[in-house]
């Protein structure tokens, strides 16, 4: 890997972490058709930890909140006694059902998982989630309601319900803010309040992600000054972009809606399933 491929790949992963596009699908994608070798789930995964930077400054006040209301829960005996407390214990339950399906499955999704065959599969059936929610949410609007709004409307359900579904985002091509945005709109919050929860949601999957994957794979990651550099390079990269791509999802999902990005994504498969078919890009990196 290059200097130019790192940053490139560190850029992409950061402006489609969060993204509702998918972030493995595009690291996937981008250097089959610029005909680089697939950086692999393991640098995938430790590039994330650039990421998860990003979402610490961008919601420091959100993360500094649930901390004090964890704490002050459990200190008080109170742990379900406050917003911030109960949406800190929801994301702690939200996050078990990734790790443990993650771990059973972890050779499928470093292996198998990344066909593009895949990949095309998974971005069309994540694309319809998405449209229902958005076909969803427009009927709840003719009736009046918008959603529940702020972390305080966030219960038991949507706690459960967007931590399965963030088991999906596992599969190249599903997007874990997608899915995840999409089943909490379909369970009453607003785009807002589910994207929110979905970045905060992501936090424990994706630190406990790259920690693995970077000391699983430390002597290739870390085995010399040059992969260390480039390790560096792309982790920095994915962490300016992703800040920026944090900052500008929620403002535009304040008053926008998931449909540029469903109309994105068909597209996206519909021109990957003919590139594979033409033989433009190989079905296996």
């Amino acid at each position: 890997m290059t200097l130019v491929e790192a940053i490139t790949l560190g850029i992409v992963q950061g402006l489609t972490e969060f993204l509702p596009v998918s972030s493995t699908a595009h690291l996937r994608i981008v250097p089959a058709l610029l005909g680089w070798d697939d950086p692999g789930a393991a640098y995938s995964a430790v590039i994330q930890c650039g990421t998860l930077a990003a979402v610490c400054v961008a919601m420091r006040g959100d993360i500094a909140a649930l901390l004090w209301g964890f704490f002050r829960g459990i200190a008080t005996g109170r742990p379900w006694g406050s917003p911030e407390s109960r949406v800190s214990l929801l994301i702690l339950l939200g996050t078990l059902p990734i790790v443990v399906v993650g771990f059973a499955l972890r050779k499928l999704i470093k292996g198998e998982a990344r066909r593009l065959e895949v990949v095309i599969g998974a971005l069309v059936a994540a694309t319809v989630l998405m449209a229902v929610a958005e076909i969803v949410i427009r009927l709840r609007q003719r009736r009046g309601p918008t959603g529940r709004h702020g972390l305080e409307g966030i219960g038991l359900a949507d706690g459960l319900g967007m931590g399965l579904s963030q088991v999906l985002a596992l599969v190249p091509g599903t997007s874990r803010s997608g899915v995840t945005i999409s089943s909490g709109m379909l369970g009453g919050l607003d785009r807002q309040t589910a994207a929110r929860f979905s970045f905060l949601l992501s936090l424990p999957a994706v630190a406990a992600a790259g920690l693995l994957e970077a000391w699983q794979e430390r002597s290739a990651i870390f085995g010399s000054t040059e992969s260390i550099t480039m390790a560096a390079a792309g982790t920095l990269a994915a962490a300016l972009v992703g800040y920026g791509a944090i900052r500008w999802l929620l403002a535009m999902l304040g008053s926008h809606t998931l449909w540029p990005f469903i109309i994105y994504r068909l597209v996206l498969a519909a021109f990957l399933a003919w590139s594979l078919a033409a033989g433009w890009v190989p079905a296996v990196g």
